[in-house]
């Protein structure tokens, strides 16, 4: 990712055992380091690599892997999660981010609604999802503090730069 300007897609692919370790050794700094991998085993659940020339920027998961604990499942509802490496945060590419991942969703499963959950302190990453068409719809409470649900449909929403 060069920046807001880049127009180059980026590719969403099965991780390696490379890549699941270089995401265990990420450590973001606080308070993001909340979502440091404390057991990398569940990376090869469902979690896909985000690349952009070749170069590991993020990872995002889906179904079961992306509900936070305390959260049903909900027919015709996929779950989405994400993370970007600790140092693209801040740099102005979360949207072109969270488009690619929602890109590849779209095109993989056929669920109609998407949800995703952020810690409520987190403004950075609700304010990306809410530029992605994520509306707010409910908050659970967690061991981690209060997260966020924000859901939008499969096909709505123009992403805003």
């Amino acid at each position: 990712m060069r920046g807001r300007g880049s127009r180059r897609a980026l590719e969403i692919r099965a991780l390696t055992q490379a890549e699941i370790d270089t995401i265990a050794a990420w450590r973001y700094p606080a308070p993001y380091s909340t979502y440091d991998f404390d057991d990398p085993s569940v990376l090869a659940r469902d979690h896909w690599a985000v690349t952009d020339a070749g170069e590991l920027v993020g990872y995002c998961c889906f179904g079961e892997p992306a509900r936070i604990a305390g959260a049903a499942e909900q027919p015709g509802t996929l779950d989405i999660g994400y993370g970007l490496a600790p140092d693209r945060l801040g740099r102005g590419d979360g949207s072109r981010f969270v488009a690619a991942v929602i890109e590849f969703a779209s095109r993989r499963w056929d669920h109609p609604r998407f949800r995703v959950y952020v810690l409520e302190w987190n403004k950075r990453s609700r304010t990306v999802a809410a530029r992605s068409g994520f509306a707010i719809e409910s908050t659970i409470d967690s061991a981690e503090g209060p997260f966020v649900v924000m859901c939008r449909r499969r096909r709505s929403s123009v992403i805003r730069s």
